[in-house]
């Protein structure tokens, strides 16, 4: 994939993951890596260690990955694959078998010690979030929380949502790992942060002063974000069954984009800042009163969903829409939509900001179209051609793929990647901000716990704004 100019100078380091025969891995870490390789974005003295329970080489997992869908006729590069296949080597081991992490250690110390230089170290646990706690309790009972103590390198924890399965257990795992690493050392993932169409909301808007200034209660009526997928659950019910889409989507990724959507400038745009603000504003967010959950929320379910999953009384949901609002002299009465599905009529994900117009109506939109077709719309009214006084709508339209062509831009988890070799924390989830939006969705998951008759069901395919029928 091609890039842009002012690439990352990274420093070597070993990049672990657990999990590495996975299904995330496979997909989006093994491609991108192959990606920052192919474009010399990594040290030519990094090292990829893959943790598996299996006895899978690094040649068997190479050949069987799709690593070049998005390269010309999706042919790797001879060179880069080389070099990938050289600085990839497998390690089998048990997540809870303390002595393999302890040949682990030395295993890392052995690289290190061959290449001659202290390399940072990068654990990411692509793995079920219910091991994370034994995991990373072990990588702290073997000291693999300290990098070699005579360079500047750092020891780092990559996180994969979700970050807990309800308020409480996300407060139970951020304090087991605020006992073997520092804040400054944990990456809670969320890929969406990631997105080139997401960072260019902050850049939109405190960069071009004439939206800046109608960015408030005042001018704007409404805004909503929206993640629909076409797709079904690919046959992973172990993993969404007990996840839904509420906690799939909402609690991560959408709260995530709604805080860069409405937080306050910061002060600076460094990582620190950025988080400052963020926090401020996801604080503010009104979780749903649960007298009043049968008002803003809903959520429904795929017909067929129960048959994959082989639970005829699931009720998981596979859509999620809630309304919420934020708690402060900017946002005040403005109604947020957040809402996520799969098995829906069309893949879309972005953001939708209505503004006011002289009677209350919003004729003028603003999208921010994080996939597909990633760009930047706005809705305007003008005249029709001609000698009478009709009047229609005309879409001012930047488009990515059309405005950037030639300069192409990093994939989310190749952004992820790097970011989190070089320690910016600026796209990762801070512990206030994990616990601020589980405070949002907790009221509502307690509430649909209690309850089955609330849960709407729709052909895959179809549109759930459509959808009423229960059963």
């Amino acid at each position: 994939m091609q890039h842009n100019s002012q690439e990352p100078e990274l420093a070597p380091a070993i990049i672990v993951i657990f999990g590495i025969t996975g299904d995330l891995s496979r997909r989006y870490l093994l491609p991108s890596l192959y990606h920052l390789i192919k474009d010399g974005l990594l040290h030519e003295k990094t090292e990829i260690i893959g943790v598996t329970r299996g006895a899978t080489t690094a040649e068997e997992l190479l050949r069987t990955t799709k690593l070049c869908d998005q390269d010309s006729y999706n042919v790797c590069d001879p060179a880069a694959l080389k070099k990938m296949h050289t600085h990839t080597r497998m390690v089998q081991m048990s997540l809870t078998g303390s002595a393999d992490y302890a040949q682990l250690h030395q295993l890392l110390d052995d690289i290190e010690e061959k290449q001659g230089v202290c390399m940072n170290r990068l654990y990411y646990l692509s793995i079920p979030p219910q091991v994370y706690s034994p995991v990373i309790r072990l990588l702290g009972e073997q000291a693999l929380n300290t990098s070699c103590q005579h360079g500047r390198a750092m020891t780092r924890l990559l996180v994969e949502k979700p970050f807990g399965f309800n308020l409480e257990s996300a407060k139970e795992l951020i304090k087991t790992t605020a006992e073997v690493f520092g804040e400054e050392q944990i990456f809670r993932i969320d890929h969406y942060l990631a997105k080139e169409t997401v960072q260019n909301i902050l850049t939109f808007r405190f960069q071009n002063p004439i939206f800046e200034t109608l960015w408030d209660h005042r001018h704007i009526a409404d805004i909503s974000i929206s993640a629909y997928e076409k797709i079904d659950i690919e046959g992973r019910a172990t993993f969404y069954e007990p996840l839904g889409a509420l906690r799939d989507f909402i609690q991560s990724h959408l709260i995530q984009v709604l805080a860069i959507v409405t937080m306050d400038q910061p002060k600076q745009f460094d990582s620190e800042y950025i988080h400052v603000a963020k926090q401020q504003v996801m604080q503010e967010i009104v979780p749903v009163p649960a007298d009043q959950v049968d008002k803003w929320t809903r959520r429904g379910q795929y017909n067929g969903y129960r048959e994959e999953v082989n639970n005829p009384n699931s009720t998981t949901e596979t859509y999620a829409e809630i309304t919420t609002f934020i708690n402060s002299d900017r946002w005040q009465g403005v109604p947020i939509h957040l809402s996520t599905g799969k098995a829906l009529h069309e893949r879309k994900t972005e953001v939708r900001v209505g503004f006011r117009g002289a009677q209350g109506n919003s004729n003028n939109h603003l999208r921010f179209r994080i996939q597909p077709n990633e760009g930047i719309e706005l809705d305007l009214v003008t005249k029709r051609p001609g000698f009478s006084n009709e009047i229609d709508k005309t879409a001012m339209d930047f488009s990515y793929a059309h405005d950037f062509e030639s300069h192409g831009h990093p994939d989310a988890y190749e952004r992820v990647l790097v970011d989190a070799v070089r320690g910016d924390h600026t796209l990762f989830a801070t512990s206030e901000e994990v616990l601020a939006s589980w405070r949002v969705v907790q009221p509502v998951l307690s509430e649909w716990a209690k309850r089955t008759n609330d849960l709407f069901f729709y052909p895959p395919g179809s549109n759930p704004l459509e959808a009423t029928s229960q059963s």
